[in-house]
């Protein structure tokens, strides 16, 4: 994919881009993580993680909301510029929130407000569906991230989360729908809960990358809520992370420790 020279394209976004599709070229693996604050920001990006996503997953882990469709522009664009300032290496990606991208004219209009908080790249969720929204940021020079699969902004109309690719038709669906975000220009693809044994299908289809969450180990790299991986938020863990630390716990003890330690003195 070659980025159209506009003056519209992010800051470093070209560079950024062109360093993730070299990965695959290569058939080295790509490492994403979430970041919505500065020092989270800053710590993955001296760990050499290659793409900081400022998800709307912040709506679960950072403002108590039960689903990400109650998270606003206002939110998002207020997380990127906390994760823009720590001017991370990585390509920094930040998602369109529920309903920000209903028409062309609305999908630019709010990705133009993430590039000026410090996005290089924006995540849309779907595929032919929103072909008019993915067509009018590019044709700005904005580079898109796509995401098929299961779609957490459709969990009101879809009641719930399910693996995505099970049967015939949703593979020939999604693949037409991977197919048409490429041809489009899209940098690459999120595929989240998709089938792990037709997931190496859509990632040798494609000349793009595919970013896996919950979707096997086929894909050219992954995706994880770093609460998650880091064990940060507790009260719940997706059944396809195995944390890495028990942060929340440690806090917990720790307080606890410091509570316990003034009401003696």
């Amino acid at each position: 994919m070659v980025l159209k020279s506009d003056k519209e394209e992010p800051e470093g976004a070209r560079a950024a881009v062109e360093k993730i599709l070299n990965m695959k070229k290569r058939g080295e693996k790509i490492s994403a993580l979430t970041a919505y604050d500065y020092p989270m920001a800053r710590l993955l990006d001296e760990a050499g993680v290659d793409i900081l996503l400022v998800g709307d997953s912040l709506g679960n882990v950072v403002l108590g909301f039960p689903d990400t469709t109650h998270v606003t522009m206002e939110h998002m664009i207020h997380h990127v510029g906390a994760v823009a300032r720590a001017h991370p290496k990585g390509l920094l990606i930040a998602d369109m929130p529920y309903r920000s991208y209903e028409t062309p004219e609305e999908a630019l209009r709010n990705a133009r407000r993430l590039v000026e908080a410090g996005a290089q790249c924006v995540k849309l969720e779907g595929g032919r569906a929103i072909l008019p929204q993915v067509e009018a940021i590019l044709e700005k020079g904005i580079p898109i991230c796509g995401h098929l699969g299961m779609l957490p902004q459709h969990i009101l109309v879809e009641g719930g989360y399910r693996i995505k690719g099970k049967v015939e038709a949703e593979q020939a669906a999604l693949m037409e729908d991977a197919l048409a975000l490429e041809k489009a220009g899209v940098m690459a693809i999120v595929l989240e809960l998709v089938q792990k044994d037709f997931t190496p299908k859509i990632t040798a289809a494609l000349k793009i990358p595919t970013i896996g969450i919950g979707s096997g180990t086929a894909c050219d790299g992954q995706v994880l809520v770093t609460h998650d991986l880091t064990g940060a938020f507790p009260w719940f863990t997706p059944r396809h992370v195995k944390p890495a630390l028990q942060t929340g716990a440690d806090i917990r003890r720790a307080v606890q420790d410091w509570v316990a330690s003034l009401k003696q003195s």
